[in-house]
Parts: C-alpha cells; sequence; structure tokens
C-alpha cells in the first residue's frame, strides 16, 4: 500500500507525509476544524506516522475511525525519545484528546499538600501538583477516602488551621479550645514552639511516605523519655498519639520482606471500559491502594492499555518508588523506565514478575480492578430508567418480540474436557436472580467439544421447561425456576455456540425463545435470521459505552463466575494431582520431571507457560495445558 490514503486528501498527506523528519517526537492528529484527536509519539516520526497508511486493515477500529476523521497531522521534534514521551503525558492530561487511553476523571484527583518550609506546615487538599517547595502526595481518586486519611492522621499528629500571622496577637481555635485530645497542638495559643511543631510535621510526613514503623519507635521513645522527666502531660498526649498511630498501621496489611519500595499494578478491561489499580508497598507494607478508571481504551491491546496507564499514572503521580511492579510487558519500556528515573531521580525498574509473592501481589491487584470495573458497570445500571433503557435497547437491537425482562445466559467451563461443567445465570430487570440459578456436570460428553456440551445443558434445561417433572429431572437441578422460559436465551461464544443452541431449540420445538450468541473478543451479539431455520446468523454490534451492552457483558460474565466456581470446586474434589493426571500428553515422566524442577505442586501453579515449556520433552501445547489445568 502507498504512504498516502486513498481519498480526497491525498495531496495534502502526501506533502506531510514527505516532509516528517527521520527523529524522535510527538505527533497530533487533528480534524478538519483544528481539535485533536490523538497523541502519539515516536523514536521515528516519518516511520510511525506513514505506518498509520500501511495496511490500514490491520489496526485497530479505533485507529481506523480515527484515522478516517483525521485531517491533518502535526509534529514537534524532541531531543530524545524520553522527552518526547514527558510532552505526549503532557498534552493527553491536558488536552484529553478523545482517541487516547487516558484516566477518566482525572481532573478531579486530589493531592495532599504540605508546605513544609512554612512556618507552621499543614496538610491541605489540592487539585493540582506545583513547584511551589511544598511536599506532594497522591493523587487520590476518591475525595472522601482522602479526607477519611486526614482526619485519622490528625489525631496523631495535630496541626493548626488557623495558625498565628506575624504582628498579630495571639487566638485560640477552637480546635485547641474544645478538643480534650488536642487536634491543635496551639501555636494560635502560643502554646508550642516552632520546633516542637515542625517535629510534629516531619513525623507527619514521614507517616504519608509509608515509614510507619519509624512513626512508632519515634512516639514511644518520645512518650517514655518525656514519662522519665515527668513530664506526665505530654507523655499522655504522646501515648494517645501512639495508640491512634498504631491503630491506623494496624489496618495496614504487611505483605512480605520487600527490598525496596515498590508500586504493585493491576488491570482489567471489558468491551469499552478498563480498570487500573495501583497498591503502594512501603517498607513491606500495604499503605494504600487506589483504583482509576480508564476511558479510550476500546481497540488498544493489552500491552498498550497497560502502557497508557502507567504513562497517565506516574505523569500525575507525586512519587515515583524504586520498583514499579507490572502484570505484563509493556511498549518502549526502556524509554518508560528512562522517563521515570528523571521523575524521581534515581535508580527505577520495571519488573514483570514470573512465580512468587510479586505475582500473587500483581493478581491480586488485577482483582480489586476487576472489582472495581464490576461496581462502575452495575452504577450503569443502577436506576429503574437506565435498566428499562438498556432492555429496550436490547429489544430493538435483537428484533426481540417483547422487553427481555428475564434474561438467561449459559456457559461451558473445563480443562481439555475434563471436570467439565455448565452454568445458567438468570437476570430479570437487569439484577441477578441468583434463586434461579443452575449448575451442570456435564455427563453424556467425554471429549473436549464445548458445543456437544452446551447442547447437553441447554437439553436439560428446556425439556424441564417443555415437560416438567418428567425425565431427566436430577438431584442437581431443583424444580423451582424451570417453566418459566426466557425473553432472551444467550450462550457464551459466537456463531459455532449460537447454531448448536439453534439445533436445540429446534429439536425440542422452542420456537418462543429469541436466541443471541455473544463473542468475547469483538463482543458482538449473534443472532439467527428471522425463521431460525438455517444455521445463517449476523452480527449486532451495541454501542461500546451503551448500558445495553454493559448489561449483556454482566450477564455472560457473571455466568462465567459461576461455571469457574463450580468448575473449581468439582476438580478440586477430585485434588490436584488427578487434575495433573488428567492433563493429555503429561505421563509419569514428565510429572517428576515437573516436580523436580518446581518442587511441589503450588511451584507448578506459580510457573509461567515459558518456564513450563523450558522442562525438556515439553511442548508448548502441554504446558499451556498444564498452566490452565491447576489455574
Amino acid at each position: 500500500m502507498t504512504d498516502t490514503p486513498p481519498d480526497s486528501r491525498l495531496a495534502h498527506f502526501a506533502l506531510r507525509l514527505a516532509q516528517l523528519p527521520d527523529k524522535p517526537g510527538v505527533y497530533k492528529w487533528k480534524d478538519a476544524q483544528g481539535r485533536l484527536l490523538y497523541v502519539g509519539v515516536a523514536e521515528s516520526l516519518r516511520n510511525r506516522v506513514r505506518s498509520y497508511f500501511h495496511d490500514s486493515a490491520s489496526h485497530s477500529e479505533k485507529i481506523q475511525a480515527m484515522v478516517a476523521r483525521a485531517a491533518d497531522v502535526e509534529w514537534v521534534v524532541a531531543e530524545s525519545l524520553v522527552q518526547a514521551l514527558i510532552w505526549e503525558s503532557d498534552l493527553v492530561k491536558s488536552e484529553q484528546p478523545p482517541f487516547n487511553t487516558k484516566l477518566k476523571d482525572d481532573k478531579h484527583f486530589l493531592y495532599i499538600r504540605v508546605g513544609e518550609k512554612e512556618r507552621w506546615p499543614r496538610p491541605t487538599l489540592e487539585r493540582r501538583m506545583t513547584n511551589d517547595g511544598a511536599r506532594y502526595f497522591g493523587p487520590f481518586p476518591s475525595a472522601t477516602k482522602v479526607r477519611e486519611t486526614l482526619r485519622a492522621l490528625r489525631w496523631i499528629f495535630p496541626w493548626c488551621n488557623h495558625p498565628p500571622e506575624d504582628g498579630r496577637e495571639l487566638k485560640p481555635c477552637n480546635d485547641y479550645r474544645y478538643f480534650p485530645r488536642k487536634l491543635c497542638p496551639g501555636p494560635c495559643a502560643g502554646a508550642i514552639s516552632e520546633p516542637e511543631y515542625r517535629e510534629i510535621t516531619r513525623g507527619l510526613l514521614r507517616f504519608l511516605e509509608g515509614r510507619s514503623p519509624e512513626v512508632l519507635e519515634t512516639l514511644e521513645r518520645d512518650m517514655l523519655e518525656a514519662a522519665e522527666q515527668l513530664n506526665f502531660e505530654r507523655a499522655a498526649d504522646l501515648r494517645n498519639r501512639l495508640s491512634a498511630a498504631r491503630e491506623v498501621v494496624a489496618a495496614q496489611r504487611e505483605i512480605y520482606s520487600a527490598r525496596v519500595d515498590e508500586d504493585i499494578l493491576g488491570l482489567a478491561r471489558d468491551g469499552a471500559l478498563a480498570c487500573g489499580q495501583v497498591l503502594l508497598i512501603r517498607g513491606g507494607r500495604l499503605v494504600r491502594e487506589s483504583s482509576f478508571p480508564l476511558e479510550g481504551s476500546e481497540g488498544d491491546s493489552e500491552a498498550e492499555l497497560l502502557g497508557a496507564f502507567v504513562k497517565q499514572f506516574y505523569a500525575q503521580a507525586a512519587e515515583v518508588p524504586a520498583e514499579v511492579v507490572l502484570p505484563g510487558e509493556i511498549p518502549d519500556a526502556e524509554t518508560v523506565e528512562a522517563w521515570l528515573r528523571q521523575r524521581r531521580g534515581g535508580r527505577v525498574r520495571l519488573v514483570v514478575p514470573r512465580r512468587g509473592q510479586r505475582l500473587h501481589m500483581v493478581r491480586l491487584a488485577s482483582e480489586n480492578a476487576r472489582a472495581t470495573l464490576e461496581r462502575v458497570q452495575a452504577e450503569w445500571l443502577a436506576t429503574s430508567a437506565q435498566v428499562h433503557g438498556a432492555l429496550a435497547t436490547l429489544q430493538e437491537q435483537l428484533g426481540l418480540p417483547r422487553l427481555p425482562r428475564r434474561i438467561e445466559c449459559y456457559d461451558i467451563s473445563n480443562i481439555q474436557g475434563t471436570s467439565a461443567v455448565g452454568s445458567m445465570v438468570v437476570f430479570e430487570d437487569g439484577q441477578p436472580k441468583r434463586s434461579d440459578y443452575k449448575r451442570f456436570q456435564i455427563k453424556t460428553v467425554h471429549q473436549a467439544d464445548d458445543f456437544s456440551m452446551m447442547q447437553e445443558v441447554l437439553r436439560r434445561r428446556l425439556r424441564r421447561a417443555v415437560t416438567p417433572g418428567g425425565a431427566g429431572a436430577t438431584s442437581e437441578e431443583p424444580s423451582g425456576g424451570w417453566t418459566r422460559l426466557p425473553d432472551l436465551l444467550i450462550v457464551d461464544g459466537g456463531k459455532g455456540q449460537l447454531n448448536a443452541a439453534l439445533q436445540v431449540l429446534q429439536e425440542l420445538g422452542v420456537r418462543d425463545v429469541p436466541l443471541a450468541g455473544l463473542a468475547k473478543e469483538e463482543e458482538i451479539l449473534f443472532v439467527p435470521d428471522e425463521q431460525r431455520q438455517q444455521a445463517r446468523s449476523f452480527g449486532v454490534f451495541l454501542p461500546r459505552a451503551s448500558p445495553a451492552l454493559f448489561l449483556v457483558q454482566r450477564v455472560r460474565d457473571e455466568a462465567h463466575r459461576f461455571a469457574v466456581t463450580y468448575h473449581r470446586t468439582v476438580r478440586g474434589k477430585r485434588g490436584l494431582g488427578s487434575a495433573l493426571d488428567a492433563v493429555p500428553g503429561i505421563g509419569p515422566k514428565r510429572k517428576r520431571a515437573l516436580l523436580r524442577r518446581f518442587g511441589s505442586l503450588k511451584g507448578i501453579r506459580e510457573a509461567s507457560v515459558e518456564e513450563l515449556a523450558t522442562l525438556p520433552g515439553m511442548t508448548r501445547a502441554v504446558a499451556q495445558a498444564v498452566h490452565a489445568a491447576l489455574a
């Protein structure tokens, strides 16, 4: 393909592309009105921008849509790739281009500011950091949580919100006059000297830095010294502050003996929504955890999304630790490391753990991100108006005869055909109806055939509706909830699962149940043709940010969660050893080799596919099967 797009903009873009320098910098795509669409960074502006017009079909839908809207491209040459990355982060933050992945609502983030060079320092909440010589901590995505943090810290490190000004008479503030534990130590009343007040401020800063053990030791030492000097009032005050500090520290979780301070990042995504999670580990303790919803992430690969989150978060972070632990590799990792070193003024490493405690913590961070993502999706569906709108959209887009007030979704979970189970979840009026959930052990299919397994589950469910109490009833299938047919039946999968389900409906003569298959990768709903007599189907694309798509994704994810949970229960009853024995390709020799290399089943479980595949005689396909069996 040529270097220029085949449309009316041909001449203009041909000229612009010819002018591109082979140097690092930032490029900016703009629309016909001059509005910024997208900002990117490149080691070679010439090669990177021209790549948008080479094999355009290989680009994501988001990038193709952006290029289709673009009327011009501009660029700024940088001295280095690190400088270009800094400019890119600043532009994304300040301009909010619609096609860049960015932190959602980042203008509402808060920072704790402590002006340690001021005469009477005190913490305040600020919306942005400025180069004013003060110390900043954050960002904090939740105003409620950061205010709760400051309320707790004030009992430990009291400060004055109305400090005395030069030339004015002292006037005790209400915090000093009325609180017996002295939320204010009294500079407004002349009750404390500047050096004593600064010592309290130093303790506050150490605590915010995550150096809580050091703070506890200092408070305890000062308390004992005051008692030895018979200064019982000061000793009592320090005792109360020490007690409050221990309560706060007790809420922090001790993680592991980290060699250096770390940030552990996790990531979760679902369609157009994504969420990043940051766990701040200081001195081996989890001192803070924060979730950051992301927008504009559709079409990005996992690596691109993670890289965008790293750049967006640390462009705004008040501090950069010695190590940043990631769930996967990111593009331009060396450049990002160099940028972070520049921001920190010291050594920084990007780490992708393959096993051990760090891997466990990355998974924990990603689980927390997933929980936040589910909460965000649930909030979209929190009101009856939104639920009704989502259901009405589904009715219109899928051509349903009635509003899909009852939706059933089915999923299959198995490893190479072993311990296979199926799940059925039910949503009524947009909310899960867990009393109607059903689970199935696959009984008639003994090989890895998801289509046949889905058909078995649907036959057993629909036969009970067609002939209640008839043949096929089992103890795992209680009678409640079987007789009512759904307004919409969804199977987790694309055209193959849809056609398998359609055969069962035709076989049982069930004609009044609309059917759809949700393909996870593209998030396309496939539905049969109007007659539902052939295997033809067409795809329905719901808007990426629509409540209707959030609803079907939530239903599908709940079916998957319910199936996986039951699968783990069934597999657990057989024991991990049995699960390993059941993996095709794992015989006694390979099993002994695995245990010899990794020491235990726990070690095998924590090993990556790459590590498993390095075992002599082990193929990558078998390594993937082992990894999946013990996941």
